[in-house]
């Protein structure tokens, strides 16, 4: 394969397609799927019918906390965005304005919280200590943090509003410590997962806590200089024998979103096989890569340029899916975090 720049995923995209709200209820999306060079409409709610008895969905069940802060240093006004935890009640964030923070300086947030910051990187980043465990911190930004939302998603204020708490977590999230929503899942309500169930379709949770990091651009224009965000995430047993269950009834292993699908094949050896696991991980999904243990993929449409585009150009080909897009941007389908999903099988059916 030639070697690919970040220009080959590159597309246009009118910012009226990018969706404000989810759809109400949720499984009303739209659903396109693609299967080979066939693309064919769906809602949503019609997953059950798209999918086999036997095969096996996999969710991605972190839950995002209220992790923006508006604090002072001093009379100047900082806002921070936790984005990946250090050890308890300890953080790495992006600051605004970052250039009045140093090494040993103090933020003072609502309601007595306060953090040292213990370190600073490039780019604004801080590395925050709050001096409080892990659940004394999580009931710090219960009261007083701020969901956080990509930065497509205009609002008053910039800051989440009511709808968004509730919409912008999915109806299993289950682990706290994710600074954004693992979107695909956003779309299932608990009457569709009832309708899965009852047709023989099962599930299976792993928790990948996804950072901020999922929204910085790639700037590298060589894919091979771009240096990957890293992401915590944990496969139990029961996950891992639950993949094995299926693969020996001959189902499907279908990743509920691309952090579903990194951290499973962060964990699969090559035979296949997907062990438990508990870590970081800072796989960098590609074309050219090779699958070992994704049969078919549910995800949103995602940004140009993006890792997550390249990731579903790895998957279902690049070709297909610029031809997807085309195709989705000319149906009216809504892009990005609110918008509508897609189910992608792979390019090379296993």
């Amino acid at each position: 394969m030639p070697l690919l720049s970040l220009a080959d995923f590159d597309f246009d995209l009118p910012r009226e397609m990018i969706a404000g709200r989810p759809a109400r209820p949720r499984d009303a999306s739209r659903l396109l799927e693609v299967r080979g060079d066939a693309l064919s409409e769906h809602i949503f709610a019609a997953l059950p019918d798209l999918l086999n008895p036997g095969d096996l969905l996999i969710f991605n069940d972190t839950k995002v906390i209220p992790a923006r802060l508006k604090g002072r240093r001093g009379e100047a006004k900082i806002e921070v965005t936790l984005h990946k935890r250090i050890s308890p009640g300890r953080w790495l964030a992006f600051a605004r304005p970052a250039k009045k923070l140093q090494p040993g300086g103090r933020i003072d947030f609502a309601g007595g919280l306060s953090a040292e910051v213990a370190g600073k990187g490039e780019g604004g980043e801080v590395d925050l200590d709050f001096g409080l465990d892990d659940a004394g911190l999580m009931a710090a930004l219960a009261e007083h943090g701020e969901m956080p939302l990509p930065p497509y998603i205009a609002r008053k204020n910039k800051c989440a509003d009511a709808e968004d708490v509730e919409d912008y977590q999915t109806v299993y999230a289950a682990h706290e410590g994710a600074v954004a929503a693992p979107t695909a899942g956003l779309h299932f309500t608990p009457g569709l997962l009832e309708r899965l169930a009852g047709r023989g379709i099962e599930r299976a949770y792993l928790t990948l806590h996804v950072g901020a990091g999922t929204f910085l651009p790639v700037k590298a224009e060589r894919l091979a200089d771009h240096v990957m965000h890293a992401e915590y995430g944990e496969i139990g047993d029961g996950a891992a024998r639950a993949i094995a269950a299926a693969r020996a009834r001959g189902g499907r292993i279908v990743a509920v979103g691309t952090t579903s699908l990194r951290l499973l094949e962060s964990a699969v050896g090559k035979d296949g096989a997907v062990a438990k696991f508990a870590g970081e991980t800072d796989i960098f999904i590609t074309p050219g890569f090779v699958f070992r243990a994704v049969d078919l993929l549910i995800t949103n449409f995602h940004l140009p340029r993006s890792t997550l585009f390249m990731l579903v150009a790895a998957f279902a080909g690049l070709g297909r899916m610029k031809a997807a897009y085309e195709h989705a941007k000319g149906a009216g389908f809504r892009f990005y975090s609110y918008g509508d999903a897609c189910l992608l099988h792979p390019a090379r059916a296993p």
